[in-house]
């Protein structure tokens, strides 16, 4: 059974994977959980007269209560707020791990992510730990699970995800990627995602520059 959290990596980076397993690496940075805090202090942080300057927040916060303001558009914008239960240990068939929000009717779940938002919908890596959340609490509870939520909190910005066909195949790949690691996968060779990755010196992974490509 795989941690959600292994997931999220594998939809990443196979490679990565295997490091963070290799040194059993599972710490969550302090900077990662004062951001992630800030999507428990919603009903404060929306506040007009609430002083933002010192929160660990990405846009101006005007841009930030913006954001927010299309978040509480949201019909679970109240459940978001006041989750049934917070970081909610779940074990379904396949993956077991934390959600940090468990929703009530209809029954959901939200995965909060520290870093920023795309364009639209979620990264694959928090798409893939969303979805193995809502099948894991939905093999809990023996009751579908439609849709899940990610939150992107320093900018104020959530994402409902409908657990389409391409979503499932994302957390799919996922799994058997985490299934096939025994040893260290192949290196990416320039990819961008690798520029911020914590193993790239070890990893020994080639990365080029813009002017290079050119």
């Amino acid at each position: 059974m795989h941690a959600f959290t292994d997931l999220a990596t594998a939809a990443y980076c196979p490679r990565k994977l295997y490091y963070r397993l290799r040194d059993d690496d599972r710490a969550t940075p302090a900077a990662v959980r004062r951001r992630r805090e800030l999507a428990f202090r919603y009903p404060e942080l929306v506040d007009p007269d609430a002083d933002l300057s010192e929160e660990p927040i990405e846009p101006t916060p005007t841009a930030f209560r913006a954001n927010l303001g299309c978040a509480r558009e949201l019909d679970a914008w109240d459940a978001l707020c006041v989750p049934a239960r917070t970081n909610a240990f779940l074990e379904g068939r396949e993956a077991h791990g934390l959600a940090h929000k468990v929703l009530a009717d209809p029954l959901s779940v939200s995965i909060v992510s520290a870093g920023s938002p795309p364009e639209q919908g979620a990264w694959r890596p928090q798409t893939a730990r969303a979805v193995a959340a809502a099948k894991a609490l939905s093999w809990e509870e023996g009751r579908e699970v439609g849709h899940a939520y990610v939150e992107y909190p320093a900018h104020g910005v959530v994402r409902k995800l409908g657990l389409s066909t391409r979503r499932k195949a994302i957390y799919r790949e996922a799994v058997a990627r985490a299934e096939s690691i025994d040893g260290p996968p192949p290196r990416l060779d320039g990819d961008a995602k690798c520029d911020p990755c914590e193993y790239r010196e070890q990893c020994g992974v080639k990365t080029r520059s813009l002017r290079s490509l050119l």
